[in-house]
């Protein structure tokens, strides 16, 4: 671990907020922890993509679901930041980030459940459902938080009414 860890640079990537028919959320339960965390698809954006061809790659390798079964409907118009907590730096993305700068996409999903596979590959989710907006942010570790409840701001006249106080 770096001395001074605010001396590493984020790790650019990509986040989608999936949304069915109703407004809700898709969410995914992470299967790389004991901890019950739920949330959005997401991750690294190669050298050469552009966010929403990454958000597209992403959300097609995490849950099988291809670009013709949804529709995007807006990205965040800044990067939004988070940072890791102290004893995960220089354990995850081999020691090189602080934390991710992320461009969140919001994609309607057209198709049916049967149309999403978690069962991939290299799998990221034991379990998937469709939420609200309250329990997305309530799902989500704590480091993320900031960062989920400014998407479900930047997003919300696009999701579930029955959420939003």
């Amino acid at each position: 671990m770096p001395a001074d860890p605010s001396s590493l640079p984020y790790r650019p990537c990509v986040g989608v907020m999936l949304i069915n028919g109703a407004g809700q959320i898709w969410a995914g339960q992470r299967i790389d922890t004991q901890a019950t965390a739920w949330q959005m698809p997401q991750g690294g954006i190669d050298a050469d993509e552009a966010p929403l061809e990454a958000a597209y790659r992403e959300l097609h390798e995490e849950t099988g679901i291809t670009a013709d079964l949804v529709h995007p409907i807006a990205q965040t118009e800044d990067w939004l930041t988070y940072d890791l907590p102290a004893d995960l730096i220089g354990k995850v993305w081999k020691g090189k980030y602080r934390g991710q700068k992320q461009k969140w996409v919001l994609m309607r999903f057209h198709g049916r459940d049967d149309q999403i596979s978690i069962d991939r590959d290299h799998p990221e989710f034991a379990a998937w459902k469709w939420i609200d907006s309250d329990e997305m942010i309530a799902a989500i570790v704590p480091f993320k938080r900031a960062v989920y409840e400014q998407v479900v701001a930047a997003f919300a006249p696009h999701l579930a009414k029955s959420s939003q106080s």
